[in-house]
């Protein structure tokens, strides 16, 4: 029905930047917000960044001014910039849009940041 389908996880040494890129396809319904999350060994899933059906982004003040979130509506797609990576920030990255009150997942890409 709706996919979710990342790309651009891997690894990358601090400092350096990587962009994500989840491209939503199947039955979708308008402009829906997105976002990414992370999850960390042993850790909470966590709300990365989101960005509203209108455009209008948030992010955690974890990686806030380093990582951005946007959009391409007419290719049904969102990006996560992420730059001045740190080890900290090694996680499995996932791609989640709502729809009608239901969470749509991506398969989840590696983000391992270390030297």
């Amino acid at each position: 029905q709706v996919q979710l389908v990342e790309s651009g996880g891997g690894l990358v040494q601090p400092g350096g930047s990587l962009r994500l890129t989840c491209a939503a396809s199947g039955i979708i319904f308008g402009i829906n917000a997105m976002g990414w999350y992370r999850q960390a060994p042993g850790k909470e899933r966590e709300l990365v960044a989101d960005i509203t059906s209108g455009g209008s982004a948030n992010s955690a003040d974890s990686v806030k001014g380093r990582f951005t979130i946007s959009r391409d509506n007419a290719k049904n797609t969102v990006y996560l910039q992420m730059n001045s990576l740190k080890p900290e920030d090694t996680a499995v990255y996932y791609c989640n849009m709502l729809q009608f009150g239901r969470s749509y997942w991506g398969q989840g890409t590696q983000v391992t940041v270390s030297s």
